[in-house]
């Protein structure tokens, strides 16, 4: 029988999975495996989303390796990223000259180090990157947010090459990295997994981090149609996740991840 004559399950009973599956995956066990340990380990607010930012930037292949690396970079900058981001001179920069992870290399590194600079210099921090400076202009969304961080980001000199490092939804990328971060700054810190550092940005507002096990398990939920990985998808995802519990739709990233690590299938009735 081919997919289309498939009938999947009733969103209620997707609903009761997921909550069940968030009740069970979202403990402090979690972060055992996950890279949001690094930016948990940090007290500082600015330490944890300088440090956080860049582990989200570099979260990409086998998460062993995400973890490892991120705590070299955390290493390099004296487990002190805020400090080391705010006032490395040339010296302590030449330090990042042996940091790479897959095609995120030093120069990338550098940049990155010049660009939050310039985020906490001239943009009041990086929540505040993400938002206009007019205090009763409307909250956008989310990708207008995240266009509007970007293009801040970047203001300083920069090589092209680095462009590819920071998600652009505006071109259709799912910015699945981007979003992860946000989930970890704005989420509250009620199980022990995310920050909830910043409160300028609603939860109500976050999209999915949309990724190889959100997307395959959403897929055979019936929660998500389209089969391109892009920012529609992701819209698309959000929109049903947000039925599920409009405050805080993104809680249920945590559910989709760890049912697709699990490798558990999910087949259509």
């Amino acid at each position: 029988m081919s997919r289309s004559h498939h009938r999947f399950p009733a969103l209620e009973e997707v609903h009761v999975l997921l909550d069940d599956a968030y009740e069970r995956l979202a403990t402090p066990d979690f972060i055992a495996n996950d890279p949001v340990q690094i930016p948990r380990s940090f007290n500082k607010r600015e330490d944890a989303e300088t440090i956080g930012f860049i582990t989200a930037t570099i979260a990409w292949g086998q998460r062993k390796t995400i973890i490892t690396n991120a705590w070299k970079l955390a290493d390099l900058m004296d487990r002190a990223p805020f400090e080391f981001v705010m006032n490395a001179g040339p010296r302590d920069l030449e330090r990042l000259d042996q940091f790479v992870h897959r095609t995120f290399n030093a120069l990338d590194l550098r940049q990155f180090v010049f660009a939050l600079r310039h985020l906490y210099n001239e943009h009041g921090g990086l929540e505040a990157a993400f938002l206009s400076t007019e205090k009763a202009a409307p909250l956008p969304p989310i990708e207008d947010m995240i266009t509007l961080f970007r293009g801040r980001f970047f203001e300083p000199e920069h090589e092209p090459r680095t462009h590819k490092h920071v998600a652009d939804p505006a071109r259709g990328s799912n910015a699945k990295r981007i979003n992860m971060f946000l989930r970890w700054m704005v989420r509250p810190n009620d199980r022990g997994i995310d920050l909830g550092l910043w409160k300028r940005i609603p939860a109500s507002a976050l999209h999915v981090p949309l990724d190889v096990h959100t997307g395959r398990v959403a897929r055979e939920l019936g929660l998500l149609r389209r089969k391109q990985d892009d920012w529609k998808s992701v819209q698309e995802l959000t929109a049903v996740l947000r039925s599920f519990n409009a405050t805080d739709p993104v809680k249920y990233d945590i559910a989709l991840f760890g049912l697709g690590v699990e490798g558990k299938s999910y087949p259509t009735l």
